[in-house]
C-alpha cells in the first residue's frame, strides 16, 4: 500500500443510519478488511465549522470558523496546505464552502467551479453550489481528478444525505434510501481504490436529527461513522469513541507527513503503528 490517501465525508450522515445502510461497506467490515468506528463530531454541530474541524484539527473557539455564516478564508494550517508543503499533490471535489475555506473567499460561481492550480492550498478542484447537486456526479468528479492528476491526497465531500435529512428528517424513507444510493456508489469505487493501494477514509462532518435539523448537542446531531480501509489499521468494529480532532493527524500519518503543531495526539484503536498521532 501506497502512502496515498482518499477521504470521503458523506455530509449529514448519522452512526446508526451508516450501520444499517451502507452495505457494502460493512461487508468489508465482516470481512476484515476495514475498521469501523464511533465519532462525536465536534460543537457546532454544523458543515462549515465542522468542514474546518476535520480539514485543520482545530475546535471552533480556536479557528473561529462558528457558524456557517462565516465566509473567509482559514487561518489555520489545513491538510491541502500541509501535503502542498510536503510536495504532495491534493485534489477536492466538494461543497464550495471547502474552497471558501482554503482556496478564494468569496466564491465566484464562474471562475471557481473548476480550479487546476498548483500555487493554491487546493491545486486540483471541482466544487459545486446547488446542494442537490447529484452525488453520482460529485463522485464521478472526483474520480476523473484522481484519474487525471493522480494526487497523493483526494477530498471528496458529497452533499445528498445530508439535503434528504433536511428536508425529510433522519428517520424517514427519503433519508434511508439516500444513504442506501451514496453506499452503492461507493460500492463501485471503493474496490478500484483498494486495488490502487489507497487509504481509504470515510466518515460524515454531522449527523441529523429526526426533524431534519442539526446544530445541536443530541446523539443523532453528533455521533458519525468513521471507516478506514488501510493496512495500517487491524481491521473490525471498535467500542471505543474517537473524537473529531483526530481525523486530521490521522490523514498526515497515513500520508507519512508531519501534522500541525496545533492537531491533538491521540492513538487510534487498532494502529498497527503502535504510537502516538503527533
Amino acid at each position: 500500500m501506497s502512502n496515498k490517501v482518499i477521504a470521503v465525508v458523506i455530509d449529514g450522515l448519522r452512526y446508526d443510519k451508516a450501520s444499517e445502510a451502507l452495505g457494502y461497506i460493512q461487508h468489508l467490515v465482516e470481512a476484515n478488511q476495514a475498521a469501523f468506528y464511533k465519532v462525536k463530531s465536534e460543537l457546532p454541530s454544523l458543515s462549515r465549522p465542522l468542514y474546518e474541524v476535520l480539514l485543520t484539527g482545530t475546535k471552533a473557539s480556536e479557528n473561529g470558523i462558528t457558524a456557517n455564516q462565516i465566509v473567509r478564508l482559514s487561518k489555520e494550517k489545513s491538510l491541502f496546505h500541509l501535503t502542498k508543503e510536503n510536495g504532495l499533490r491534493n485534489a477536492a471535489a466538494a461543497y464550495y464552502w471547502v474552497s471558501e475555506l482554503y482556496n478564494r473567499a468569496p466564491f465566484d460561481f464562474i471562475e471557481d467551479r473548476l480550479q487546476i492550480d498548483e500555487s493554491k492550498p487546493i491545486q486540483y478542484g471541482s466544487f459545486y453550489w446547488e446542494d442537490d447537486y447529484p452525488d453520482s456526479h460529485l463522485l464521478a468528479d472526483a474520480e476523473s481528478l484522481r484519474r487525471k492528476y493522480n494526487p497523493d491526497f483526494l477530498y471528496i465531500h458529497p452533499m445528498g444525505v445530508d439535503l434528504k435529512g433536511e428536508q425529510f428528517g433522519s428517520e424517514s424513507k427519503e433519508y434511508r434510501e439516500q444513504v442506501l444510493r451514496i453506499g452503492q456508489l461507493l460500492a463501485q469505487l471503493v474496490p478500484i481504490w483498494m486495488k490502487e493501494g489507497y487509504h481509504i477514509v470515510i466518515t460524515s462532518d454531522h449527523g441529523m436529527s429526526e426533524s431534519g435539523n442539526h446544530g445541536g448537542t443530541t446523539q443523532g446531531e453528533r455521533e458519525v461513522p468513521l471507516f478506514i480501509i488501510s493496512s495500517e489499521v487491524e481491521p473490525g468494529v471498535y467500542e471505543e469513541e474517537v473524537p473529531q480532532l483526530a481525523i486530521a493527524p490521522l490523514v498526515c500519518q497515513l500520508l507519512e507527513i508531519e501534522p500541525s503543531e496545533k492537531m491533538i495526539s491521540y492513538t487510534l484503536p487498532g494502529l498497527k503503528k503502535e504510537k502516538v498521532i503527533h
